[in-house]
């Protein structure tokens, strides 16, 4: 039963690689916080977070191996590394890196080796290995070496001796499975008991790999544990695939002799199916821990008792906890009891068990742990000697640390934090303010939830109130951090809201009775009231905005949601749901626990009341909801099944009463386990919330991206004026007049740049310009103004200056890339959709048309033999004459796209000209 891992995201894998020793202590100088910049809240803080866990320590308790697990964006996943922490000093070891995988370490009982399991790529591997395989290490040194080439993925593994390691995994492919293979059929049959291979034990010699079977049963052995001397095994093997859909056939407890390869069925009194095996220090017997309910058929809602099993009296006795709630959190051996986390609500109480053997029966005495941790652990591991323990603190204002402490009796003393996980957000974060409260539910009794305060709170102020409601129902939020993908508290305090997380009827830790008080046709009655008596709570105290409230969750999170929607439709303005159930007769048959989560909840099986389940739907009642509703789900989700959703959107499509927008997550299961699809959802979900409950919908142009000119040119608030190289290696010209400068091109002189605004005001003395623009072309020019200007410029030179015909121009201006376009500015090439939406965004920039650059910028066109030409292809638009006399603007503009495969008229403001020095041989009028 030892570190039953709570935290969220480790079981996405482990990684490892080359085993490196960077050993470091922490001086006094880095123990000194630098203080950092209060940074906002974002959605990757929830998603690239740092997660410690699977604590071992080793046998003479100097070191703990960890398994640290930290993202990689390029897997888009998490990945994981062993680490080693001093338990005597400051000490810290990183044992591997790299992307691979790797979880399960387990020391050798003379602290030499430590042995795990990777799917890490093995040198000169044969055949076809599984993917997983068992590795060693040594802690002192030396890269980790793989001991096992097996078809078949070993599931756990432990030590039975220093040269001996004890697994279980499938057995090997059958000739049945071996032919379908061949065939390359991956077709599957469900439930398929007679195909589907056994999960056995073996033992694998370390020093020449021979591997030994230790069982032969046919079933599936699930948990199990190794007593510390190495002559049993205690395991839950299980009889029936079908199990977790009605629980007909419950899996066996066995008790493995080692020595001679006999077993015995343990626990046959009564209905005690363990889910959890612990070895007592002196191999007398081992700590069973098992659901109870009332319920005949189900252990669906139920208690964690435990029990003990004494080998040589061959028998067992439930431990009288002396606590009505039963095991809430780990429990680990000590030499004369153990430790263990009670259900305490909100809060474990931990507590020491001492054991005493009177006559022929053992007992134990409770006493209630002590300490400033004592309450807010999890994920604890106790030394051999019972005087060192190392667990995860943290609160649900305080992000999780791993810590080390002594055992003073009943004390936790001296804690001594191990890790310095997520520094950036330690440091570069506001939290919110959390507090445990309690209000009265349903059947008058109390309700106790996470209150979340609003960043700057002021007492007095009413602020807006949003429910976050876990899963199960058999979950419960604690007085820890549980912020991730699924509820990213903190961006939701950070906007000025109050964030309740209430612990409803039916949730776990709070005894048998709340557990099952939702059972037998009682689902949502007491729940949902219950939640919305939090928010009642809220408003009469003067904190709630009873105009403001809205509601979000994952799973019966999403159910209940649903259910406030349509039961409290003028309450509640916006949700967020994840993975929700809204119509039950189709989701009996297609999750994997159909009946026994269904039956049970509701009393009855749909062919028994499908009137009842038909009750039970809100689809039914959806034309209530008068809230916008953001869903998400995967499309590989095997517990609530993926179409609910689609009922849900579309029924709400339907009635047409309320915005709704479904995101679907491809390949992902209950909850999504890509970082793209997590960040996406957090992303949307807070984006949902600002447009429709937060009222501060920033305007998103999904066409504009980040990094690029455009989008720099909005945060600066400022378009970059750039330098010119008009003015500089171009600069020979009269200072008495800004004469343009042609280049030869053909048989024509052409102006080599578009004619500035400082050229032109030479000309018309009304045209204005702000300073430092002097170069930027004339735009806003009309035909005739271009006209005017090429006349008064012939008559100032006593040359003949001219606008192009288009019939001599046109060449010029075809294919030209890379210039003053808003292709530029966008930082890709644009399609007409993006570029409409971004040509409507640009006209909010300020100045006098800025998206222009001052003329030459970019570069510049023409063959090897011709000189350089510049902004044919962007910038202004120029206006060349047509045989008639008219006009037309020709050229890429920097206000439209440079696709050749469309026709873009610029805006007025980007027409400008340029100008030709020499008479026209074309008729056109000038």
């Amino acid at each position: 039963m030892r570190n039953r891992w709570l935290a969220a995201g480790i079981t996405a894998g482990f990684s490892m690689a080359l085993f490196v020793a960077p050993h470091f202590s922490v001086s006094a100088d880095e123990k000194k916080e630098t203080p950092k910049k209060i940074e906002p809240w974002k959605p990757e803080d929830f998603i690239y977070t740092e997660f410690a866990g699977a604590v071992r320590i080793s046998p003479y308790a100097k070191w703990a191996v960890w398994v640290k697990s930290t993202v990689d964006k390029e897997k888009d996943g998490r990945v994981s590394n062993l680490m080693l922490s001093s338990l005597t000093d400051s000490a810290e070891i990183e044992l591997t890196h790299g992307s691979d995988h790797f979880n399960s370490p387990v020391w050798s009982p003379n602290s030499e080796r430590i042995a795990f399991l990777s799917d890490r790529k093995r040198p000169n591997s044969k055949g076809d290995p599984a993917g997983t395989q068992i590795w060693l290490i040594n802690p002192h040194g030396g890269e980790p070496w793989s001991i096992t080439e097996f078809a078949r993925a070993p599931r756990r593994i432990d030590w039975l001796d220093n040269d001996t390691l004890i697994f279980s995994a499938q057995e090997d492919a059958s000739l049945f499975e071996q032919e379908a293979k061949k065939k390359k059929d991956d077709s599957e049959v469900v439930d398929d008991e007679a195909h589907e291979p056994p999960v056995r034990l073996y033992k694998l010699n370390i020093k020449d790999k021979k591997v030994t079977r230790l069982t032969t049963n046919t079933d599936w052995i699930q948990g199990w544990a190794v007593s510390h001397d190495g002559k049993y095994a205690a395991a839950s093997h299980s009889k029936s695939l079908r199990y977790a859909f009605d629980q007909k056939f419950p899996p066996l407890a066995v008790l493995h002799n080692l020595t001679d390869g006999t077993e015995k069925i343990i626990f046959t009194e009564g209905r005690v199916r363990p889910r959890g095996f612990e070895w007592a220090k002196d191999n007398s017997g081992f700590y069973a821990a098992a659901p109870f309910s009332t319920d005949r058929r189900f252990l669906t809602a139920s208690i964690e008792l435990l029990y003990f099993y004494d080998v040589n009296a061959g028998k067992s006795v439930q431990v009288a906890l002396d606590w009505e709630n039963g095991i809430g959190s780990d429990l680990a051996a000590t030499p004369d009891g153990f430790i263990v986390g009670l259900a305490g609500g909100a809060r474990f109480q931990m507590a020491r068990y001492t054991r005493e053997k009177s006559g022929d029966s053992w007992t134990w005495k409770r006493h209630n742990v002590e300490g400033d941790h004592a309450r807010n652990l999890e994920g604890f591991e106790v030394s051999e000697d019972g005087k060192t323990i190392v667990y995860s603190h943290s609160t649900a204002s305080k992000l999780s640390q791993l810590f080390r402490a002594q055992m003073d009796s009943d004390k936790i003393a001296s804690p001594f934090q191990l890790t310095k996980l997520n520094q950036n957000l330690v440091n570069g974060r506001a939290y919110a303010k959390s507090e445990v409260i309690h209000w009265t539910g349903s059947n008058n009794e109390e309700v106790e939830g996470i209150l979340y305060y609003p960043q700057n709170y002021e007492a007095g102020k009413k602020y807006p109130v949003i429910a976050a409601i876990h899963g199960g129902p058999m979950g419960a939020d604690k007085d820890l951090w549980g912020e991730s993908w699924a509820y990213p508290i903190q961006l939701f305090t950070q906007r000025g809201a109050f964030v309740l997380r209430p612990n409803y009827h039916g949730s776990n830790d709070y005894g048998l009775k709340w557990a099952e008080s939702i059972c037998c046709g009682k689902y949502y009655d007491l729940e949902t009231p219950d939640i919305n008596a939090g928010v009642d709570y809220l408003i009469s105290k003067g904190m709630g905005d009873p105009d403001r409230v809205g509601t979000m969750g994952w799973s019966n999170g999403s159910i209940l949601s649903t259910s406030l929607l349509i039961t409290y439709p003028d309450r509640y303005k916006t949700a967020s749901v994840g993975a929700g159930d809204v119509e039950w007769f189709s989701d009996w048959a297609n999750v994997d626990f159909g009946e026994s989560f269904d039956a049970y909840y509701f009393g009855k099986s749909p062919w028994q009341d499908p009137d009842l389940y038909i009750k039970k739907s809100p689809v039914f009642k959806m034309d209530h909801i008068k809230a916008p509703v953001l869903i998400f789900h995967g499309n590989a989700d095997r517990n609530v099944p993926f179409a609910q959703s689609w009922t849900y959107f579309r029924t709400l499509q339907w009635h047409g009463k309320v915005p709704v927008k479904f995101v679907v997550f491809p390949g992902e299961p209950h909850g999504p386990r890509k970082l793209t699809h997590q960040l996406r959802k957090v992303s949307e979900e807070i984006a949902w919330f600002d447009k429709y409950f937060f009222k501060t919908e920033k305007p998103f142009n999904e066409a504009l991206k980040e990094g690029s000119p455009l989008e720099t040119a909005f945060r600066l608030k400022n378009v970059s004026r750039s330098g010119s190289r008009y003015g500089t290696e171009f600069s020979a010209k009269p200072k008495s007049l800004l004469i343009p400068e042609v280049v030869k091109h053909g048989e024509l002189e052409v102006g080599r740049f578009e004619v500035t605004r400082a050229q032109f005001a030479e000309f018309d003395k009304n045209c204005k310009f702000d300073a430092g623009t002097e170069n930027y072309p004339a735009n806003g020019i009309t035909l005739e103004q271009a006209k005017a200007y090429a006349a008064w410029l012939s008559k100032t030179t006593s040359q003949t200056w001219r606008i192009a015909n288009k019939s001599e121009a046109t060449s010029w201006y075809e294919k030209k890339d890379g210039e003053n376009t808003l292709d530029y500015w966008a930082g890709y090439a644009l399609n007409p959709e993006d570029a409409a939406s971004l040509a409507k965004k640009a006209v909010e920039l300020p100045g006098n048309a800025a998206l222009l650059k001052a003329v030459g910028s970019f570069a510049g066109q023409g063959k090897e033999d011709e000189e350089l030409i510049f902004d044919l292809g962007g910038n202004v638009a120029e206006w060349v004459l047509l045989p008639e006399g008219k006009g037309e603007p020709i050229g890429g503009s920097a206000d439209q796209p440079a696709d050749q495969r469309s026709t873009h008229a610029p805006n007025a403001a980007y027409i400008g000209f340029r100008v030709v020095r020499g008479a026209t041989k074309e008729p056109a009028k000038q």
